[in-house]
């Protein structure tokens, strides 16, 4: 991360004020008005022309050129003042809830509008807005995601000018560098005075750090800040504004991959020497090696291709852009522990981020596994066990062309053991064990509900997945031929701002449905995201709360075994007790609430218009022995299966 003050191109060699020649004054064109606001619309201007077409902004006083000059820009054609560009603003009072609705518009900009139409080459940079101090703090987490994820995020911080920092002036800190490395350019630019240059040097700003958020010249995307000291006015006075310019706009040529990654002179995929656990040396080469490719998120269709082209099984986590198709292992986080599948791995092709398996983690981790890492971008790739033999920019020819293979009747077995898992899965959720009834029919399990969510996405649809158990169920029980658009959160992996992050995907892709699936923590830990004001746009979103009245995902973990009941609930489970349905009458959102397996398809299956919230009661108290159980009847529907031969 680079920290640079902007500074004119064409300053003075001296310390001295240059001075305009009387004559050349009097032919300079209309009074701009207040540098800041001039300073302002000449930024927007040139964001616009760079390819900005959403900003978010949250209200301040510091941030008010920036805030009438979008004003401006948002206004109806036939009402925008001459030299404003058009950019659509939306506006929310919570910082941290404006950074994830521009992130989920991010997000959504990298996906084409209609299912089968041409995908854009990559998601467009949202820029946010906001006032000074905690305002600006506040646009922390959705930073972090957006590093991680590698989305390029504009921040537009307001600060006070240079003289009064370290002054003790209210609503002053030191924003410069706050959000550390996590960006991938941190500029201080002065306060605006109207000086020679000015408006050049901002445009060329604005060049320098869309191409940096982007990844134009390092191939790895991100977010951007731009720390911009305002003076007093910050109102704007009569003064129109200024044409339209490209005067220091750049054209930043795009830096592309290599048009193959590097191999040997062979053509193979290269062998490598590991060490088993016994101590005995193994050579694995470019022969029918036992290979899985791993689809983490992001992953994208390559990693279906490479599977179906070499005849290899596909694990791929539900946001990953791969999971369908007959090479698709739905429960293959079960299957892993068992050692005529997962045992047998000699390689693993990895693409995308893994984070949603402890089985995968210790797949990647295995002494007697090559795992070769395909990724085409950043600085950073996958490998948290430190255990990769390559990292590829992407697949070598022999792959993509399907000329490596695999076993006789490795894909097989795992399209059999998994149709016997997903048998078993269905007995244990259509008719669980000690299923307690409400009046109507059986109470709804987590992955139970996850089925419904997964059965009632259509390939047009978009699912907005949230972290924790609801990820993870669908992980195990999501089968489609062909998927909907899947998107989550992973770079972190955070339950931060899911509800805003989802209404911005909503806004971005207003013709397809929507539908956000998110446990009651995440729900409640960004309910703000479903305030909106009455002048902004309307968004059609549905979102299915799983409400077990607590964290889960904990009682699967060793936090939930039994011998730390005592502590467990109070300090893990955390039982909030929230009235869900008064939540939304506040916001004036729709509620329907779920309580048992009957109601849970019609209730999905009719999303309606605007926000509507379907509250899905889910019984926490057998997640664990439900987890359990599951393990132990797929394990013995798997052996008959595979004991039982062709």
């Amino acid at each position: 991360m680079a920290v640079v003050s902007a500074t004119p191109d064409d300053a003075p060699r001296t310390g001295t004020t240059a001075r305009v020649p009387a004559r050349r004054a009097a032919r300079r064109p209309v009074d701009p008005g207040p540098p800041a606001i001039a300073a302002a619309r000449v930024l927007v201007q040139a964001l616009a022309a760079l390819g900005v077409r959403d900003v978010v902004l949250a209200p301040g006083s510091r941030s008010a050129p920036l805030a009438y000059a979008l004003a401006d820009a948002a206004r109806p054609e036939e009402d925008r003042p001459a030299g404003a560009p058009a950019v659509r603003l939306h506006v929310r009072v919570d910082e941290r809830d404006a950074a994830f609705l521009a992130l989920g518009l991010c997000r959504a900009s990298a996906h084409p509008p209609r299912h089968g139409e041409p995908a854009p080459a990559g998601p467009r940079p949202v820029a946010v807005v906001t006032t000074s101090g905690t305002a600006a703090a506040n646009l922390h987490p959705a930073v972090l995601e957006a590093h991680h994820a590698g989305l390029p995020l504009l921040l537009l911080t307001a600060d006070r000018p240079h003289e009064l920092r370290g002054t003790g002036a209210n609503q002053t800190t030191e924003q410069v560098g706050m959000f550390g490395g996590a960006v991938r350019l941190a500029v201080d630019v002065p306060a605006p005075d109207g000086r020679t240059g000015e408006d050049r040097d901002l445009r060329r700003l604005a060049s320098r750090a869309v191409a940096t958020a982007l990844g134009a010249r390092t191939g790895d995307p991100g977010p951007v800040h731009l720390d911009l000291a305002y003076r007093d006015p910050l109102v704007p006075d009569e003064a129109p504004w200024p044409p339209a310019s490209e005067a220091g706009l750049t054209q930043v040529a795009t830096r592309h991959a290599p048009a193959e990654a590097a191999e040997p002179a062979t053509g193979t995929v290269p062998t490598v020497t590991v060490r088993t656990e016994g101590g005995r040396r193994v050579r694995r080469g470019s022969g029918a090696v036992p290979t899985v490719v791993v689809a983490g998120d992001g992953a994208g269709p390559t990693a279906r291709r490479l599977a179906e082209a070499n005849g290899w099984p596909l694990l791929a986590e539900p946001s990953s852009g791969a999971r369908q198709g007959p090479h698709a292992i739905g429960a293959y986080r079960l299957l892993l522990d068992d050692d005529r599948l997962g045992g047998r791995v000699g390689r693993v092709v990895v693409l995308g981020r893994p984070t949603l398996s402890r089985q995968v983690q210790r797949l990647l981790a295995r002494p007697d596994v090559e795992v070769v890492v395909v990724a085409p971008r950043g600085v950073d790739w996958p490998d948290a066990a430190r255990n990769a033999s390559q990292v590829l920019l992407e697949p070598p020819p022999r792959m993509r062309q399907g000329r490596i293979g695999a076993p006789e009747g490795w894909l097989d077995d795992w399209q059999v053991a998994d149709a016997a898992a997903q048998e078993a899965l269905a007995g244990l959720l259509d008719t669980p064990e000690d299923a307690r009834r409400s009046r109507s029919g059986p109470r709804v399990s987590g992955p139970a509900l996850a089925r419904a969510v997964a059965r009632a996405s259509a390939p047009d649809d978009v699912l907005v997945v949230g972290a924790s158990s609801p990820v993870r169920d669908l992980d195990l029980v999501a089968r489609w031929d062909t998927a909907p658009l899947v998107l989550a959160n992973r770079g972190l992996a955070g339950i931060d701002g899911t509800v805003a992050t989802a209404t911005g995907v909503a806004l971005g892709l207003p013709h397809r449905r929507v539908r956000a699936y998110l446990g009651d923590l995440t729900f409640l830990h960004d309910v703000g995201g479903l305030l909106r004001g009455p002048a902004e746009p309307r968004v059609d979103l549905q979102i299915v709360v799983a409400n077990d009245d607590g964290g889960s995902v904990f009682t699967t973990l060793e936090h939930g075994e039994p011998e730390r009941a005592e502590t467990f609930e109070r300090v893990f489970g955390t039982p909030h007790g929230v009235d869900v349905a008064a939540l939304c009458a506040a916001y004036g959102v729709r509620h329907t609430r779920v309580v048992d397996t009957d109601g849970l398809l019609p209730a999905l299956a009719a999303p309606g218009t605007g926000v509507g919230v379907v509250e899905v009661r889910v019984d926490r108290t057998q997640r664990r022995a439900l987890g359990e159980r599951v393990a132990v009847e797929v394990a013995a529907a798997v052996d008959k299966a595979l004991t039982a031969g062709p």
